[in-house]
């Protein structure tokens, strides 16, 4: 299929058409979800019990769209200095995924909600490291601020959205991983590494907005 202009009316029309509108039942999510063990087709065992997590995977509706991410701080437990969205568990206190991705984007980037409008869910992502992540697509405006938490986030940027909705930039990697050969997105951009969940959700966001 080949790629329609991406200019930011002619995202927001698809963002409204086709992503999910209300988040996804974890629970039925859970029978079939798409990550990291989806690209070797690899079987699940059986009861899953993950902890749910969200992110917000905000696009910045410049005349050309962007895609506004992050660069984990390099002191952080797990995966420091990998390329991210704004997110993380959802706690109790969070009234929803979609309260719990505003928190995130605000303790992590300091991005306040007032910058951003809901757009919709994509599909949950079950990480190796048994996260069930719920992303939720938010429009944020270009006049939007950040003030970084230095103990979870060293950098901020963004890439041209129709650079990652563009097919040929979405490359398979693989790397072993407690013993076993593991293959993943990556997309690669300039000077950045993105890939594992951050790639695949990525990926989920081209397949659900322009493939047929």
């Amino acid at each position: 299929m080949e790629l329609a202009p991406l200019d930011a009316d002619h995202f927001l029309a698809l963002a409204v058409e086709r992503l999910r509108s209300e988040p996804p039942d974890p629970t039925d999510a859970l029978s079939n979800p798409r990550g990291d063990h989806s690209i070797d087709e690899e079987p699940l065992v059986h009861p899953l019990n993950p902890k749910i997590a969200a992110v917000l995977v905000p696009i910045v509706t410049r005349d050309e769209p962007s895609v506004l991410l992050t660069e984990r701080a390099a002191q952080l437990r797990q995966h420091s200095g990998q390329i991210a969205f704004p997110g993380g568990r959802v706690d109790p206190t969070d009234a929803s995924v979609l309260a719990a991705a505003y928190r995130e984007a605000e303790e992590e980037i300091g991005l306040e909600r007032r910058f951003i409008s809901p757009l919709g869910y994509l599909d949950p992502y079950l990480s190796t490291t048994n996260y069930l992540v719920m992303p939720v697509v938010g429009r944020v405006e270009p006049s939007y601020t950040l003030n970084l938490n230095p103990l979870e986030v060293a950098d901020t940027f963004e890439v041209p959205l129709s650079f990652l909705m563009d097919p040929a930039h979405h490359e398979l990697h693989a790397r072993e991983w407690k013993g076993r050969v593991r293959r993943y997105y990556a997309m690669p951009y300039q000077e950045r590494y993105i890939w594992g969940v951050t790639a695949g959700i990525i990926r989920n966001l081209y397949e659900r907005l322009y493939t047929p």
